[in-house]
């Protein structure tokens, strides 16, 4: 209990509950974004109407999903002086640049076109209006380029010198801090997430329509293309995660061996651990299921290959392992649901009857939060495995937090779950109502509401749910 009360505890769970929910909303924008620029860059080249229609139904639920990012995120920069002071003073002269450069590439770019993809499709010619949908895709993934080189510079830190203050500076040249050991594995892993999970909502979302009735033709091509999606992209996600392991395993081996659950040194080839319960006080696996060889196969790609333990290590540097081991398998079962659904969808396109099984439609449903909860999992799994480290192997996050009275983080805290679950509540509320209403054959763009008319600001028109009503009779 008295853990439970230390200021570092409770700073840890305030952050990490904020990046959670957050991370929700730009996983699903990055990926709709994205969507929607191939939904209108067909529409464009094949004058068909249903990629139009699936266009403007997808754009009033982007426009709330980006606005809820926006909001969750702002609250967490906060945090990095309410809660880490010391980390920010330390870390402040690389981290700040980083994130005013995306500030200064990303958010910019897509507050510039943001506006016109969302009311300028009958305002501005088509070519301009995918220009800007493009312009918006692209900001997405800029932001995400951004905020992936600030967390894998604390994860493998590079090209940093360490002033007479103690705070990290850049060496020379800014290109090993952005460009980092892990970098380039990081961002491929967490963009194609961010696709996968945006198929699986756009593909639970039209199997929920399909099985109310099978020949809307919205319904039809969004669960088509979503579940091509799932059948391509997922197998490519699980070679680029054995890739990205096989980094992590070179430059964070603890972490990879929390999530393997591996205490003890493998010199004839590690066991796959299945599962079981760990303990950092007992130094093992209880109860463990495993299977002989299997871990160095997937880890050394030879079974026989040897490989450490958590022992080879000081055990004040072990992460939690049982947060890591757990979170860990569910990101791995997940990625293994959703290859299974590809295929599943995949013999039902080969039979015809893509549109046709009930099963199949039900089980996409089920899988329609699979990819939060799977990208949630992992950002679990990478944060906790750098633990005790803010920046890996160099400041422990013991250091880095504000001196703050236990009290006051936890009295924050619960104001911040309270408020969460109110306002994000509602918000996802009201997104599920706009995908539980099917796509129309004459669906309506969002059209922003007159001040006037309404009494509210512009903002509040983005998500409102009687924009063209309100314009029309306004």
């Amino acid at each position: 209990m008295l853990e439970i009360l230390d200021p570092v505890i409770l700073a840890r769970a305030q952050f990490a509950f904020t990046l959670s929910i957050h991370f929700i909303f730009p996983a699903f924008s990055i990926g709709l974004a994205s969507y929607l620029m191939v939904l209108e860059g067909l529409w464009l080249a094949t004058d068909r109407d249903v990629y139009a229609n699936l266009f403007r139904y997808w754009l009033k639920i982007f426009a709330m999903v980006f606005g809820m990012g926006v909001v969750s995120g702002i609250v967490m920069s906060y945090q990095f002086g309410t809660n880490w002071s010391v980390f920010s003073t330390r870390a402040g002269p690389i981290i700040g640049p980083l994130m005013a450069y995306e500030v200064l590439t990303a958010f910019f770019l897509e507050a510039g076109f943001l506006g016109v993809m969302l009311f300028g499709m009958t305002k501005v010619g088509k070519g301009l209006h995918f220009f800007a949908t493009c312009m918006v895709a692209l900001g997405t993934l800029i932001s995400a380029t951004w905020i992936i080189a600030v967390n894998s510079w604390m994860q493998t830190p590079a090209g940093y010198a360490i002033n007479a203050d103690g705070q990290f500076v850049p060496a020379g040249s800014w290109l090993p801090i952005i460009f980092t050991a892990s970098f380039p594995y990081r961002l491929v892993h967490t963009v194609i997430a961010a696709y996968l999970t945006t198929a699986l909502a756009v593909g639970g979302v039209g199997a929920w329509h399909l099985l109310r009735d099978r020949t809307n033709p919205g319904a039809r091509k969004m669960f088509s293309m979503a579940m091509w999606m799932a059948a391509i992209v997922t197998p490519i996600q699980i070679l680029a995660g054995d890739a990205h392991g096989l980094n992590t395993l070179e430059h964070q081996p603890a972490k990879v061996l929390a999530m393997e659950g591996d205490f003890e040194p493998s010199p004839n080839g590690a066991p796959l651990v299945l599962f079981g319960l760990p303990s950092n006080e007992a130094a093992r696996v209880r109860y463990a299921w495993s299977v002989p060889h299997i871990g160095s196969l997937i880890l050394k790609h030879d079974p026989y290959a040897p490989l450490q333990g958590l022992k080879d290590f000081p055990q004040d540097q072990w992460p939690p392992v049982a947060i890591v081991f757990w979170s860990f398998r569910i990101m791995v079962g997940l990625a293994l649901a959703m290859f299974g659904l590809g295929l599943w969808s995949l013999l039902a396109r080969l039979r015809g009857k893509l549109f046709d099984w009930d099963w199949l439609h039900r089980a996409a449903v089920l899988m329609g939060p699979a990819g939060f909860v799977a990208v949630i999992a992992g950002w679990v799994t990478t944060e906790v495995g750098r633990q005790p480290f803010t920046i890996y192997g160099l400041m422990r996050t013991a250091d880095s937090h504000s001196p703050l009275a236990a009290p006051a983080v936890a009295a924050s805290l619960v104001a911040f779950i309270l408020v969460y679950f109110a306002v994000f509540g509602a918000g996802t509320y009201y997104l599920l109502r706009l995908m539980s209403k099917p796509p129309e054959p004459e669906e309506k763009e969002p059209v922003r509401v007159p001040p006037r008319a309404t009494g509210v600001t512009p903002a509040a028109g983005v998500t409102s749910t009687s924009w063209r009503r309100s314009e029309r009779h306004g």
